[in-house]
């Protein structure tokens, strides 16, 4: 069943929340971090609502009456299994953290995503999944800016919406200039609370760019796609801002161009794009830049470079062994473990190849890697030898414990 609201809906705390109204809004002093020092947990469905024609939100409660701390910004990876095959998707969080029984991510159908389509057609209140704990750098500045410019286009909006929510809840005075890029007026998602906020909230203000008309609504607001002329008109204190991106790879390179265009001071940006859709089941090679995904920073320069073959006149090479598997294979220097062990016939967990899911996560019991993750793995886990094996590259032999 599927829960949609409206403007005459009245929807109670026990709606919400299910057993735990009985603790109110906040969370009892006891109350437990759901993840707390697990990596993963069982999330149960509470409730699902169709945000436009092709994006629904789904809400997830702890079990234990525990409660959500994370991020506004960070993602969490869901470990699912569909037809047979093991998947792991990272989806940003869009509920925020000051609202801690809940947890949601919002997520638009993709034509063909084995995922989105199976989250879209099969998971109801009660359904269970896997998910683990947050990670993600992506997040508010600390300590907060006095003025934010957030720019999204598509299912980019969920961790901009994230931290207007909790920017909202807290009542911040922060200066918050919110533009969403989307096709038509039906795609623009959050469309009305986005409205709502900005209706009672002076300090925020909300502006929707569509490129087309819907055939049921004429779209009288900015068209087309956001340029230069527009955001200074839209910002002219934009060197005063900090600037939050996500969406489409296309619309990142734009944004970048148009902030490289005005002159605006890099330093202020941030950016979060990636799209798990197009990615194989887990075990299997994944290519390594997606669409919309986010790049990997590149590894070591100077005298931490490993050596050239030009430099050299053979390639640096070291040996990596899989202490379960009772396997040990060749890995060359530039190259990542995850890599070396897809060409020498291995099939170890993984999924998104960019160091963010943390689906390929494993402890290193001796040797020394390069490890230039994306958000993928927490620093606690790193002090405890964990690796991302999709990218670290070997600066010594290597025995994991896969």
């Amino acid at each position: 069943m599927v829960a949609a609201t409206g403007p005459d809906t009245v929807v109670t705390a026990g709606d919400l929340f299910g057993t735990q109204a009985d603790f109110g809004l906040m969370p009892p002093p006891w109350a437990a971090d759901c993840w707390g020092e697990e990596e993963q947990a069982v999330l149960v469905c509470r409730k699902v609502l169709e945000i436009t024609h092709d994006v629904k939100s789904f809400h997830f409660e702890a079990d234990g009456h525990r409660t959500f701390s994370f991020d506004p910004g960070q993602f969490v990876t869901l470990q699912l299994e569909i037809d047979g095959a093991a998947f792991a998707r990272c989806y940003t969080i869009s509920s925020p953290p000051t609202r801690p029984h809940l947890i949601s991510i919002t997520v638009k159908r993709v034509p063909g995503g084995p995922v989105s389509n199976w989250l879209h057609d099969h998971v109801v209140p009660g359904t269970r999944i896997t998910a683990q704990a947050p990670l993600g750098g992506f997040t508010l500045a600390n300590p907060p800016a006095p003025k934010y410019l957030f720019l999204s286009a598509g299912s980019g909006i969920t961790p901009l919406m994230s931290m207007t929510r909790t920017m909202y809840d807290l009542g911040s005075d922060a200066d918050v200039l919110f533009v969403h890029s989307a096709r038509t007026p039906a795609d623009i998602i959050f469309r009305r609370e986005l409205d709502a906020m900005a209706a009672v909230m002076p300090n925020i203000r909300v502006v929707h760019v569509c490129e087309d008309d819907y055939p049921s609504e004429r779209w009288v607001g900015l068209r087309g796609r956001l340029t230069a002329p527009i955001l200074q008109a839209l910002a002219p204190d934009l060197d005063e801002r900090e600037t939050y991106t996500c969406g489409p790879a296309g619309y990142m390179a734009s944004i970048r161009g148009i902030l490289g265009e005005v002159g605006y001071d890099m330093r202020g940006y941030h950016e979060e794009s990636f799209s798990f859709e197009s990615l194989p089941a887990s075990g299997a090679p994944a290519p390594a830049d997606g669409d919309g995904a986010a790049t990997l920073p590149v590894g070591p320069v100077g005298d931490d470079a490993p050596a050239s073959d030009e430099e050299t006149g053979a390639r640096t090479t070291y040996s990596v062994e899989f202490v379960r598997s009772g396997r040990t294979i060749t890995c060359a220097a530039d190259g990542t473990l995850l890599d070396a062990a897809y060409a020498a016939g291995l099939a170890p967990p993984a999924s998104c190849a960019q160091g963010m899911c943390g689906t390929c996560k494993t402890t290193m019991l001796s040797g020394e890697v390069d490890m230039q993750h994306n958000g993928g793995i927490r620093p606690r886990e790193v002090a405890q030898n964990k690796i991302l094996i999709c990218c670290s590259k070997p600066l010594s032999d290597v025995r994991i414990d896969a």
